[in-house]
């Protein structure tokens, strides 16, 4: 099947006289996950991970992907005639290296201006025109022109996020925004990103699985918010939520409304989300001011009544979690327990817990071997039965009207080995480490990301992914710009109010992976406010089977014990007796 649209996609690349296609994996918003009609790379290569784009040439076809995903797309790749580059490695060329290597002078390589940020495509176009080749921004997809049975474009209702758990009322965000507008003397400023959009205007929706977003632009000025959504989208409730401040437009009238900004407004536009496409619609017309979208460090810093949430959603995700584990040490022994039904009992605890809306991403609930590929995602061919020895990894995460959890436990079904025992204790050493480290303002998550590793580094190991990510309020499980990551979140501070994972691990492909995630907090040391610190929300035991005492200092068992006894008397309360005594063992003083 996946030769089948290869092939028809060639075809029609001879035909618009193209050379090379690249298919990213995100959409016009440039969105980490995408809704079911915008997932072109999925379609036309079969690999199905977060992160990944596509590259077809009339007679090679590639996929680049990151080491999050090297053995899934190993495995999904295989037999379809498209060859794996893996990201990161020295030998792996960049997407424009390829297409060089493979175009002569003349040649023409093809996107969909749609579904690139104006950075990249510069950054493309650069790279390509130094071997004489065009890249040309083609109106038509040409994966839809061939996608028979294409998804539409989702139709539910937009909600109304309302102040009780926002903080903060859409007259208000407009009013900073449009500060921020004076302050660098622009008339207009766009907003593209949905994770920007919802928060700025208090709505939430169901357009993209997992991800409480609305498929949207907004178009903002001293004067007037118009946003722009799918008219059939719209209910009373939303149309009073905004009176007089918003006006609101079909989602297909933006480009329209791009033509009415005046000719001499100064347009600002946030370089690394906005899609080319948007670009192009004003090049020539009005002067443009590249710069990051106010909303995104808007976002970031989370206000009092988010992080109240923020803790109050973890303290109930919690007590789901204590359930869940507590039901699987005895149900793993009496047999049946698979990956999906563990990741669908986990889901029916959730679903019990007032302002439960949904996951925050696709459980990962992975058994022995499959624990050493970071981002699997089980399947009804890959499912496998728990049983009462080896390593059990659940990485999981709801959303709830008052926040996002997004939580990483690695637990023994029996007994483990001196070697799962060393890596998971090196792994929780630098995670413990993290959460207690101190540093001054202005430092940024990639200074902080070596503390999480050292103790791996140590017995020279390591692992693939960033250390963390930022997390939205009841919005994206992951959001920018913050991070703890070698690669991520580059050139941001980490500042007081900000949501951030820290989720260290251990990966031994073929046999076990071990991570252990909790959300954190960053907030002002109490003696010096010219210092931050980290404060843990996620409340959830840590396996004491995994633990080797001998490698933690005296500092880290303090860390503990002193988490432990605060996990136990903050959910003790929500507890059955049952799940209260397998608690109370589970955070027993080491």
């Amino acid at each position: 099947m996946i030769k089948k649209r290869i092939e028809a996609l060639r075809k029609l690349m001879r035909k618009n006289n193209v050379n090379a296609y690249l298919i990213p994996s995100t959409d016009p918003h440039q969105s980490e996950y995408v809704p079911d009609l915008w997932q072109r790379r999925i379609w036309i290569s079969g690999f199905d991970g977060s992160a990944g784009d596509v590259v077809v040439t009339l007679d090679k076809a590639g996929l680049w992907t990151d080491s999050r995903y090297f053995l899934q797309a190993a495995a999904q790749l295989k037999d379809t005639g498209i060859d794996l580059y893996k990201l990161g490695l020295p030998e792996t060329p960049s997407i424009a290296s390829f297409m060089k290597s493979q175009l002569k002078s003349g040649d023409k390589a093809a996107i969909d201006p749609r579904v690139i940020s104006v950075t990249e495509a510069q950054s493309l176009q650069t790279r390509l025109q130094a071997s004489g080749v065009d890249l040309e921004f083609l109106s038509a997809n040409l994966v839809d022109t061939i996608w028979q049975d294409q998804p539409s474009m989702p139709l539910g209702p937009i909600e109304v996020h309302d102040i009780q758990y926002a903080g903060e009322s859409i007259h208000s965000k407009l009013s900073r925004i449009r500060e921020k507008m004076k302050e660098i003397n622009t008339d207009v400023h766009i907003l593209s990103t949905l994770d920007a959009i919802a928060w700025t205007f208090n709505i939430r929706s169901n357009d993209i699985e997992y991800n409480p977003l609305v498929i949207s632009y907004a178009i903002i000025s001293a004067d007037s918010a118009k946003l722009f959504v799918k008219k059939e989208k719209v209910t009373e409730a939303l149309k009073n939520h905004f009176g007089s401040t918003v006006e609101i437009f079909d989602y297909d009238e933006f480009s329209a409304q791009i033509g009415e900004i005046e000719k001499k407004e100064i347009v600002w536009l946030d370089k690394s989300t906005i899609n080319q496409w948007v670009v192009d619609l004003l090049k020539g017309t009005n002067k443009i001011i590249f710069k990051e979208c106010p909303v995104t460090l808007f976002k970031a810093r989370k206000n009092k009544t988010e992080l109240e949430g923020f803790k109050n959603c973890h303290i109930r995700d919690g007590a789901a979690m204590v359930n869940f584990f507590s039901w699987l040490e005895y149900a793993v022994p009496a047999g049946g327990v698979t990956e999906l039904s563990a990741a669908a009992k986990l889901e029916s605890f959730r679903r019990e817990i007032s302002l439960f809306k949904g996951l925050s991403f696709e459980t990962i609930s992975a058994y022995g071997e499959h624990g050493a590929i970071v981002h699997y995602s089980s399947t009804k061919e890959s499912d496998v039965e728990l049983k009462p020895q080896g390593i059990f990894l659940l990485d999981s995460g709801g959303q709830y009207l008052d926040g996002t959890t997004d939580i990483t436990r690695t637990v023994a079904l029996g007994e483990p080995t001196s070697e799962q025992k060393d890596r998971f204790t090196r792994v929780l050493k630098g995670h413990i480490d993290l959460a207690l480290a101190k540093f001054p303002a202005g430092t940024q998550g990639m200074q902080l990301d070596t503390i999480a590793r050292k103790s791996l580094w140590d017995i020279e190991e390591n692992y693939g992914h960033g250390t963390g990510h930022g997390v939205g309020s009841y919005l994206g499980v992951h959001e920018g710009p913050q991070a703890i990551s070698y690669y991520r979140g580059l050139g941001v501070s980490l500042e007081p109010g900000m949501i951030i994972s820290n989720e260290p691990g251990f990966y031994k492909e073929g046999e076990y992976g071990i991570r252990i995630e909790t959300l954190i907090q960053v907030v002002e040391c109490e003696d010096n406010n010219s210092f931050y610190r980290f404060k843990t929300a996620t409340l959830c035991p840590i396996d004491l089977k995994l633990i080797d005492k001998s490698l933690l200092t005296s500092d880290e068992i303090d860390y503990l014990n002193k988490y432990h006894k605060r996990v136990r008397e903050t959910l003790l309360p929500l507890l059955e007796e049952k799940e209260k005594e397998w608690l109370i063992e589970k955070t027993k003083t080491v």
